[in-house]
C-alpha cells in the first residue's frame, strides 16, 4: 500500500509554527558540520565579499579576499534571501506572533498596539513606524542598516559570528562582544526605541 501525502496537510504542517529547539538543533548541526569543515559560521563577511567582487579590491586593501574560499557563505545569504521570500509569500500564518504579555502590554505603553490578527503575514511588525512610505520609516531603515552593518564589520563578526561560532569556540574577543550585543539591546529596548516611537 503506497503512502499518500495529501499537499494541503503537508502545507499547514510546515507552515505552523515550530518549536523553538528545532531551530536550535539545526543551528547546532550546521556548526558542527562547519567545524569539522574547519570553517567558522558568520554571515558579516558577506558584504566584504560583494563589496569585493564589486570593484572594491581594486580601491582598498581591506577588500582583497580569495573569493572563491567564499561562495559558500555567498549562497548562504542567497539561501537565506530565498528561504525568505519562500516562507514570508507561501508559508505565512494569519496568526500574528506569540508573544510574552509582559512584551505586548510594554510595547502598548509605548504606542505600538498589538495585532489582533495578521492578514499580511508579516508577524509582529510595526508598520505604522517601520515602512518606506514615510521619511520617518526610510531614515529608521537606512540609519539602521548603517549601524548594523558597521558596528558587524567593527566588531569582526556579527551576532551569529561571535554568539554562535565564536562563543563555542569558547573565544574571549566574542564573548566581550556578546555583552556588549546584550546592553546595546537593553539600551535599545528601554530608552533608545520608545524615544524613536514618540518622534
Amino acid at each position: 500500500m503506497g503512502l499518500s501525502i495529501n499537499a494541503s496537510s503537508f502545507w499547514e504542517f510546515i507552515s505552523q509554527p515550530w518549536h523553538w529547539a528545532v531551530s536550535g538543533a539545526a543551528i547546532a548541526l550546521v556548526l558542527a558540520l562547519m567545524t569539522w569543515m574547519g570553517r567558522s559560521f558568520g554571515v558579516s563577511t558577506t558584504f566584504k565579499a560583494f563589496c569585493s567582487a564589486a570593484g572594491g579590491n581594486k580601491v582598498s586593501d581591506f577588500f582583497k579576499m580569495d573569493l572563491k574560499d567564499e561562495l559558500w557563505r555567498i549562497a548562504f545569504v542567497v539561501g537565506g534571501m530565498i528561504g525568505g521570500y519562500i516562507a514570508t509569500n507561501f508559508l505565512s500564518s494569519p496568526d500574528p506572533v506569540a508573544i510574552s504579555q509582559s512584551t505586548v502590554e510594554h510595547l502598548s505603553s509605548i504606542g505600538i498596539a498589538y495585532p489582533e490578527s495578521d492578514a499580511k503575514g508579516i508577524g509582529f511588525v510595526p508598520t505604522s513606524l517601520l515602512n518606506y512610505e514615510s521619511l520617518k520609516g526610510i531614515l529608521l531603515a537606512v540609519g539602521g542598516g548603517f549601524l548594523v552593518g558597521f558596528g558587524a564589520r567593527y566588531g569582526d563578526g556579527c551576532t551569529s559570528g561571535h554568539a554562535i561560532s565564536g562563543l563555542s569556540h569558547m573565544q574571549l574577543p566574542s564573548l566581550i562582544t556578546v555583552i556588549g550585543f546584550f546592553i546595546g539591546g537593553l539600551l535599545m529596548t528601554h530608552f533608545i526605541f520608545p524615544f524613536l516611537v514618540g518622534l
